[in-house]
């Protein structure tokens, strides 16, 4: 008599990817640059690229960025990630290169830096990670913190009479020729995230194609700073940040990038 094995009680839906490595990170728990993190590896590894790719860590809560990436990388001083990211570029014409930023880095001390390499039209990818405060240094206001946000440095919430509006930095880079590529996504549920997935393998994409700057903005949470429970500081992105950061495409090629999903 044949006795057959028994079926596994448990089927793998998910295999970790092969461009994280497994290594503990260290950001609050509900914060979603974790889940960012993983959309990017998942692209990386199913473009095939990891071999090929360079990373650049900017400063903030994504200081350790390069100690959660499985492939080559870099560490910028704060803001100038995508300087680095030119000079990385320029002399590795055939490697895939990112910067992963955060809004206090890019929006802020890296203004400047942002803008000026869109300008130039470089050829890399940007990974704009907004949370709308300063999460590693304390929960200071941002250029991207919201009116009547309330933060360390605005404890009774931003006034724009006297600090101005949240700085949209993707409507910004958008009107600049050399960007290629620029939209806003969010990471608040699954839907939103299954779209971020497609706009960071598009934005690879562009870049592997030659066409020039490309960003993808990720709204995230900040459960720790933002004072909220990791469920309500996703609802805080769906009703509070979206109607001020709208997703969308801001800037798209005329024709889609080969090989990105559609």
């Amino acid at each position: 008599m044949t006795i057959q094995a028994p079926e596994p009680l448990l089927t793998p839906v998910y295999q970790y990817p092969e461009s994280l490595t497994h290594v503990p990170t260290h950001y609050c728990p509900g914060c979603t640059h974790g889940i960012a993190h993983r959309l990017i590896a998942e692209v990386i590894d199913e473009m095939g690229v990891r071999q090929d790719t360079i990373g650049v860590a900017s400063v903030g809560c994504s200081v350790f960025s390069y100690r959660y990436f499985a492939t080559d990388f870099a560490q910028a001083a704060h803001g100038r990630a995508p300087a680095m990211a030119t000079g990385v570029k320029r002399a590795n014409p055939d490697k895939l290169v990112f910067t992963y930023q955060g809004d206090g880095d890019l929006a802020s001390i890296g203004a400047a830096e942002i803008l000026h390499a869109a300008v130039r039209g470089e050829n890399i990818t940007v990974f704009f990670v907004n949370n709308a405060i300063y999460g590693m240094t304390g929960g200071q206001m941002a250029p991207t913190t919201l009116e009547g946000q309330k933060t360390t440095s605005s404890p009774a919430g931003r006034d724009a009479a006297t600090t101005g509006a949240p700085l949209r930095m993707s409507e910004l880079l958008a009107q600049v020729d050399g960007a290629a590529y620029v939209v806003r996504r969010s990471l608040h549920d699954v839907v939103q995230i299954r779209r971020a997935k497609k706009a960071i393998r598009r934005a690879l994409e562009v870049q592997r194609q030659g066409l020039g700057f490309a960003m993808v903005e990720l709204l995230s949470s900040c459960p720790t700073n933002w004072g909220l429970a990791p469920d309500a500081a996703l609802a805080f992105i769906r009703d509070e940040m979206v109607p001020v950061f709208p997703l969308g495409d801001l800037k798209v090629p005329d024709e889609p990038a080969a090989g990105a999903p559609a």
